[in-house]
């Protein structure tokens, strides 16, 4: 680490607060902080400034027990830390699916009260993202007696959209959202319409895009207008969707980017249209939006999926990486299964194979994929083979996955396998017990394959 005081100088809070900034390893800086270079033999005095910069960087990077450890020591000095802090430790807890020390600090007595409408949001943000249940979201809000805002409202719609799919639920607290002269934001009708377009009520989609900018003078934004092709496209209604890209591509301010293109090739293919790909990928082109792997990935899944012409898939694979843009497991995954899909699991496995030196490391997604053609195909050895991967991978089988494969080494009549498939499939905890039994009972006939009774026997929750 390069020198961070001068000899003979005294080592300021200034100074290690610059010194933090420059430290880029989390632990480097701690170890900075706790032990200040050239520093007096009276106590450090910190600033604030060095406690809100190394409790960031402890969060950003997860160090939580030190990062609580600095809480602690923040609350016993005369230092008055500010909420954009908190929100800080709040949101870490929330990336790491933490909820439970979400709210903890969230109360956290070393940040003087009261809280506000920004560090309730947070929470509710922190919560919503680890899919805290909704009534415990409202009781958040009930508890901490903070007047709502309009991201307040955002936050809760989206969250019941998602965890309840009711657009109806969301509407309702829009509506009480103007009732408490709360004014809709940008982001509010976004939310409405990707809801109304998800549960396929596109007719009310429009009629808010519509009433946005008649009654409430927002101009709709480029997540509206991509809820709305997205929707449109599910419906197989292409030509609509052509046509609010073109209307988008009125309004600069917007900026067409390469996702829109991808959703509109996705469905062309889906409709039979692929012959308009090329043209639609040219007008891209012109307009200086670059094909990257969103788009590329698009191309795939239309040759594999729709076309099921899986040499257009490899070459378009081929462009995709003659132009600079690296694939990625997604492009791989859609190609093993359209490989998979036609009973070519020999070619599926050979590609998985070739991953890693293609630069990219298969996932659970991709065994799954493959181990599942390896069993419809009734390749149970093979998929065997495959199971021994993913046990090593730390991966498992999907549960419909792996009682197929079970029940086809059944009928087979392989005792032995089945005995260590069993074994593997419970380290796993992929097993439904119901399911094996019935699975295994045409099997157990003789005394000596008691083993596999015991194995079953472990599996079986308590009474």
């Amino acid at each position: 680490m390069p020198n961070v005081a001068m000899a003979g100088n005294k080592f300021s809070s200034y100074h290690l607060a610059a010194a933090l900034r420059r430290e880029h390893d989390p632990a480097a800086a701690l170890r900075l902080f706790l032990s200040p270079p050239n520093a007096a033999s009276a106590p450090f005095r910190y600033s604030l400034l060095c406690y809100d910069l190394i409790i960031s960087k402890l969060a950003a990077a997860r160090l939580f027990p030190a990062m609580e450890s600095l809480l602690s020591s923040l609350r016993a000095s005369s230092l008055q830390p500010r909420e954009p802090l908190l929100c800080c430790v709040i949101s870490a807890y929330g990336r790491a699916r933490l909820p439970a020390a979400a709210r903890r600090a969230y109360a956290h007595p070393a940040f003087p009260a009261p809280r506000t409408a920004r560090a309730l949001n947070t929470l509710l943000h922190a919560l919503a993202v680890c899919h805290t249940p909704l009534p415990e979201l409202f009781s958040v809000c009930r508890d901490a007696a903070i007047s709502p805002d309009a991201c307040t409202y955002n936050i809760l719609m989206r969250a019941v959209a998602a965890t309840d799919g009711s657009v109806d639920h969301a509407h309702l607290l829009f509506d009480e959202m103007l009732q408490r002269r709360i004014t809709p934001t940008v982001i509010t009708f976004g939310t409405l319409v990707a809801a109304f377009c998800d549960c396929g009520r596109l007719e009310e989609a429009f009629d808010l895009k519509e009433a946005m900018v008649k009654q409430y003078n927002v101009r709709p934004n480029a997540h509206v207008y991509a809820s709305l092709m997205k929707g449109l496209c599910q419906q197989g209604d292409v030509d609509k969707a052509l046509r609010l890209k073109e209307e988008m591509a009125l309004q600069i301010e917007l900026g067409l980017d390469s996702a829109i293109y991808a959703t509109l090739v996705r469905a062309l293919f889906r409709v039979g249209r692929k012959g308009e790909v090329v043209s639609l990928l040219e007008e891209m082109k012109g307009r200086g939006i670059p094909a990257n792997r969103v788009v590329h990935n698009a191309m795939i899944a239309g040759f594999c999926e729709d076309e099921r012409d899986l040499d257009a898939a490899f070459a378009a694979l081929d462009d995709m990486l003659k132009s600079g843009c690296k694939a990625d497991a997604v492009s791989y995954n859609t190609l093993v299964a359209g490989l998979c899909k036609l009973g070519r699991w020999r070619d599926a496995n050979e590609l998985v194979e070739d991953m890693p030196r293609r630069g990219c490391a298969p996932d659970v997604v991709t065994y799954r994929m493959l181990f599942d053609g390896m069993c419809a195909a009734g390749e149970f050895h093979e998929a065997d083979q495959v199971l021994d991967e993913m046990v090593f991978k730390g991966f498992s089988p999907s549960k419909e996955g792996a009682r197929k494969f079970v029940q086809g080494i059944e009928r087979e009549g392989d005792v032995v396998l089945l005995e260590s498939v069993v074994c593997r499939l419970a380290k796993l905890n992929a097993l439904e017990s119901s399911g094996w039994e019935k699975a295994l009972s045409g099997v157990l006939r003789d005394p000596a394959e008691l083993m596999i009774n015991k194995h079953l026997d472990c599996l079986r929750s308590p009474e």
